[in-house]
């Protein structure tokens, strides 16, 4: 697979990971074999990053993730995991204390002294803007808790804030054929200052793999069922934002530039690696065959210039009314 580093980030990567939301919860039921699987079937097909959170399952994603590293010592990868959303989302919790307990329950359940990667979780949008986070983390740095330190964001202007920050490797936004507002500021303003790109819900949900219809449902369990119009956490985290309809009608206006020898989520994943900005996109599995197929859209040839526009048009059409200015 091939390998992209950011300046920051300082170490090279596969380009396209494995999100590991599904693994903890929000998706369904994942059963602790099945999750091993999904972890197993990725790194076999060249993953070598691994994105996870501390609130994904309480805890139980990165604890699989971690047993699935003792499994494969041999392994060179990069763990991303996230802090800050087990606590009420007010800044005042972005705390040096909190910060030092979150990590100490992180470096546990992953079973290692020093993680690669800690994103601030999607906080209140004033956190990206406190020295004290900032000093904060550089702490943790110094003090080889951490190797180094980004952001995951909903808004384009709290990714140009984060970037501005010395000290942030990583920026981690929602990017996908349905959310193209990145490209305008935030990858050109990445790219510059040498800041890695995580591309998070590549597949809009699932909305992007083709496989939904205007009769899908989903259980009560999961996300796509009660976090439609944001109940939970910011919808912008589930279907990106785009009204199930529009984006269902966005999805059949796309099928038709997918390449023969290609699935529809392995077009829309090769979409987001065709931007050379992006330093590595990370799809959700909830079966070893889904980690296998995600991973192979890196082998997929470049879209071309025509594909890229016929794309470009179907959001503005259709999405960019929805989504743009929100986000």
């Amino acid at each position: 697979m091939e390998k992209r580093m950011a300046k920051r980030l300082g170490r090279e990567v596969g380009v396209v990971g494995l999100g590991c939301w599904q693994l903890g919860s929000d998706w369904g039921q994942v059963d602790e074999s099945d999750a091993l699987a999904v972890l197993h079937g990725a790194v076999d097909t060249g993953v070598t990053f691994l994105d996870t959170a501390d609130v994904y399952g309480d805890g139980r994603s990165e604890t699989l993730v971690g047993r699935f590293l003792r499994e494969r010592g041999d392994a060179q990868l990069t763990v991303a995991t996230k802090m800050g959303r087990r606590l009420d989302q007010v800044p005042e919790n972005y705390t040096r204390e909190n910060f030092r307990a979150w990590n100490d329950r992180s470096r546990a359940n992953l079973g290692v002294d020093t993680l690669d990667l800690v994103q601030l979780h999607c906080p209140p949008t004033a956190v990206y803007s406190r020295d004290e986070v900032y000093d904060a983390l550089d702490e943790l740095v110094a003090d080889k808790r951490i190797a180094a330190y980004g952001v995951s964001v909903e808004r384009v202007d709290e990714a140009l804030t984060a970037i501005a920050r010395p000290g942030v490797a990583s920026v981690q936004i929602i990017l996908n054929a349905l959310r193209q507002k990145p490209l305008e500021q935030v990858l050109p303003a990445a790219a510059e200052a040498g800041v890695a790109i995580i591309a998070r819900v590549p597949l809009a949900s699932g909305l992007l793999s083709g496989r939904y219809t205007a009769a899908t449902t989903f259980g009560a369990d999961d996300h796509r069922t009660y976090n439609r119009h944001g109940e939970a956490f910011d919808v912008g985290e589930t279907f990106a934002g785009v009204p199930f309809e529009v984006g269902l009608e966005a999805v059949e206006r796309l099928r038709a530039l997918v390449p023969a020898e290609a699935t529809m989520a392995q077009f829309a994943l090769r979409w987001i690696v065709d931007l050379p900005q992006v330093t590595v996109v990370i799809p959700g599995a909830r079966n070893a065959e889904q980690a296998r197929g995600n991973a192979s859209a890196a082998d997929l040839a470049p879209l071309g210039e025509q594909v890229h526009a016929a794309v470009r048009e179907v959001y503005d059409e259709l999405v960019r009314p929805h989504v743009h200015d929100r986000w």
